[in-house]
């Protein structure tokens, strides 16, 4: 098993691992392959403005069983177990050793990963995230337009809503955001939504974030209305070797702003110490 990509061209195929149908996407280059794993509800599409700016990395990137192309998961599922689906799956590629990266609700699967594979996970990059049930919560009024998915399936609601629950640059432009997000995950399915919340909604990495011992970069924007900055301060504390990078933006400012984080993950990955100079 390769410690590097060697998939000689980008490849659009689905995985069958444990009982499930994964769509994934690769993305050649050189180095360590980076995994990305998405926020809630989304698709791999919802990414491409971050992997434009992420040049030369290879790149993995999966829809969640419900999400995306990626049929929905017979009965619901926890974080451990999507954990050991990945793995799968990335061993069918024939990747072994890598990097994961995951965003907001995608944050918690990388965690478990990380965790569950110590020798496998070189680095991680936590953006947009906290660490699950037990966290310092957004406001009720963010967390009630949150809880359901018609932001997917309703593209006028999805413009009002934006600036309110995303913060950042999308409070000065929310149609486009709004837009990208009703483009790439109205392919979901409303059962596929209800087991990722389910899942969300009864971990926490609480009691493991001591164990994970690989270089963590931790990214958090100071106007993010459903991640509060300060779970990104309680992460950095309770992780051992993690970096903390704020920026001025929101919660899906990765996507809006990826020309400025993009190669700031990157530095982090490339660099020897693994953190951003």
């Amino acid at each position: 098993m390769s410690t590097e990509s060697d998939i000689a061209e980008s490849e659009t195929r689905m995985v069958r691992v444990l009982g499930q149908r994964i769509r994934v996407e690769v993305r050649p280059g050189k180095g360590v392959p980076l995994v990305l794993c998405n926020g809630i509800g989304a698709g791999l599409e919802v990414l491409d403005p971050l992997v434009d700016r992420l040049p030369d990395l290879p790149v993995v990137r999966f829809d969640v069983p419900g999400t995306g192309g990626s049929p929905n998961s017979p009965l619901p599922y926890g974080f451990p177990y999507l954990a050991c689906v990945l793995g799968r799956v990335l061993t069918k590629l024939g990747i072994g050793r890598l990097d994961i990266l995951g965003v907001s609700w995608g944050g918690a699967l990388a965690q478990q990963f990380a965790f569950q594979n110590p020798r496998r996970c070189r680095r991680l990059v936590l953006v947009s995230t906290a660490t699950g049930a037990l966290m310092v919560p957004a406001h009720p009024r963010v967390l009630l337009k949150m809880a359901t998915p018609r932001r997917f399936g309703d593209p006028e609601y999805a413009t009002d809503i934006a600036a309110e629950i995303y913060g950042g640059t999308v409070r000065t432009d929310p149609e486009p955001v709004a837009d990208l997000f009703y483009q790439q995950m109205a392919g979901g399915s409303w059962r596929g939504y209800a087991h990722q919340l389910a899942a969300g909604a009864v971990w926490t990495s609480l009691p493991m974030l001591w164990t994970i011992r690989q270089p963590t970069l931790i990214v958090a924007g100071t106007d993010d209305p459903i991640v509060p900055v300060v779970n990104a301060k309680i992460m950095h504390y309770l992780l051992p070797h993690s970096t903390l990078y704020l920026h001025p933006g929101g919660h899906v400012d990765i996507v809006t702003n990826a020309a400025t984080l993009g190669p700031v993950i990157t530095q982090f990955l490339r660099s020897d110490e693994g953190k951003p100079k």
